[in-house]
């Protein structure tokens, strides 16, 4: 083989690297996973279902925030927040229409009664057993809290 066509064949490889690279990089065209997690339930127990929730840093989430409940509850996860970039939050309405969109760092989600909050994020660095709870006074203490962990 001539130097020619090894240099024409090493630049090829570089250019497919490149782009394979890139398109694992690129949080834009990556197809998001869609996780789901109830706040209280329909019969008013204090609990977060499930009470583990487990992702993988370099993936795009959608993390899909339901409260079946008759009453409001908090989302709050400080650590766990510092360890992802919040690419938005989509408040829904019950006609599962959008009706608010925050970007920024989020530490506290409020989810009213009946409603659903969209939480897309990638996981940046690893996280073990980090607490979520809710805030309200007496929910945690009444079992409302979970773990989060990022591998």
């Amino acid at each position: 083989m001539n130097i020619k066509t090894r240099s024409g064949l090493l630049l090829a490889l570089l250019l497919l690297v490149n782009t394979t690279l890139k398109a694992a990089g690129d949080y834009t065209s990556q197809a998001a996973i869609e996780k789901t997690v109830m706040l209280g339930s329909d019969t008013n127990q204090l609990r977060f279902y499930p009470s583990t929730l487990s992702f993988e840093t370099g993936k795009l989430y959608k993390l899909v925030i339901k409260n079946p409940s008759p009453q409001k509850h908090y989302f709050s996860a400080s650590e766990f927040s510092r360890s992802i970039f919040t690419r938005k939050v989509q408040v829904m309405s019950q006609q599962n229409a959008v009706i608010a969109e925050v970007k920024g760092n989020i530490h506290e989600l409020e989810v009213y009664p009946g409603g659903t909050t969209e939480w897309w994020f990638v996981a940046l660095k690893t996280l073990t057993h980090s607490a979520l709870h809710c805030s309200i006074a007496g929910h945690r203490e009444a079992g409302m809290r979970a773990r989060i962990s990022i591998k």
